[in-house]
């Protein structure tokens, strides 16, 4: 006669599978009750209104007519093409300049790295208003050069321009590639550096060979982390008064408060997420087989 334990020794568990505990009286586990509140906010506020954004670009003919008028056109080659610019000015000044403070010892260097974290939380409108302060038809080298030559007015008049918008993108941006580049840098182990210095290496092939490969990753996250917030800009664009220079954001604004066509605007938005989550993914992808 087999004893009351067999039963229990033949229904126990497969070697290696866990067995997954039921909630007592079919109620819900505890994981999935604390998980409900975030997803209902997330949902409320941000799936909800995406939602209706995406269902009132779904009115007739619509997008037929956005995608048909040359503005939209437009306004989506001058959004590419400044974030993608912009964005290699970041990576490029962001890794001389994180490589000048990380490995060039000068006075204020800690000082420097430290105000790099204050500047994240700057808006980007005060950047262009620094801008404006400096390069503005009524700024400080205009005044310095009438007040110098006698002319009428000064010559700089480019932050009206789509190379006053770049400037300013690069300028306010670069920071967010600096930032993790110089955390990268801080976990280099400078052992490498002395030996390849040792045998005789210059300093831009140290740069090239040693530096650079250990700093891919942090150039790919920074990179995607511009690009994407490039091709939302919205306050630079704004405040540069560059009245020629359309972007999606802007194109988005001027036909929701201008023109009142909240079903264009809807439109415009649906295209400006696709196209940021969709260069973020291309993006992602050549870092990746970069060796990022």
């Amino acid at each position: 006669m087999a004893s009351p334990g067999t039963g229990l020794m033949e229904r126990r568990a497969a070697p290696g599978v866990v067995p997954t505990r039921s909630a007592p009286g079919g109620r819900l586990p505890t994981t999935v009750l604390w998980a409900l509140p975030p997803v209902a906010v997330l949902a409320l506020v941000f799936l909800y209104p995406l939602a209706l954004v995406v269902q009132e670009s779904f009115a007739p003919g619509a997008y037929a007519e956005v995608f048909a008028s040359a503005s939209f056109r437009e306004a989506l080659v001058t959004t590419v093409w400044l974030a993608v610019a912009a964005t290699v000015g970041c990576l490029v000044l962001g890794f001389v300049l994180a490589l000048v403070i990380a490995f060039v010892p000068f006075p204020g260097g800690k000082a420097v790295s430290k105000f790099i974290d204050v500047f994240l939380s700057f808006p980007s409108f005060l950047i262009t208003l620094a801008l404006l302060f400096v390069y503005g038809t009524v700024g400080m080298a205009n005044g310095l050069w009438t007040d110098v030559t006698g002319a009428a007015e000064g010559p700089f008049h480019f932050l009206t321009t789509p190379w006053g918008v770049l400037l300013a993108e690069i300028t306010y941006f670069t920071p967010f590639v600096m930032r993790p580049l110089l955390a990268a840098f801080s976990q280099m182990e400078t052992a490498q550096l002395e030996v390849a210095s040792s045998l005789g290496a210059r300093p831009l092939r140290i740069v090239r060979q040693v530096i650079l490969p250990e700093a891919l990753p942090a150039l790919a996250a920074g990179g995607s982390l511009v690009l994407v917030m490039c091709l939302n800009e919205f306050g630079i664009v704004l405040f540069t008064g560059a009245k020629g220079v359309t972007t999606l954001p802007m194109l988005v604004y001027s036909k929701a408060i201008l023109e009142s066509d909240y079903a264009a605007a809807c439109v415009v938005a649906v295209v400006n997420v696709a196209l940021s989550v969709g260069l973020y993914v291309l993006y992602r992808g050549v870092s990746r087989r970069a060796g990022a």
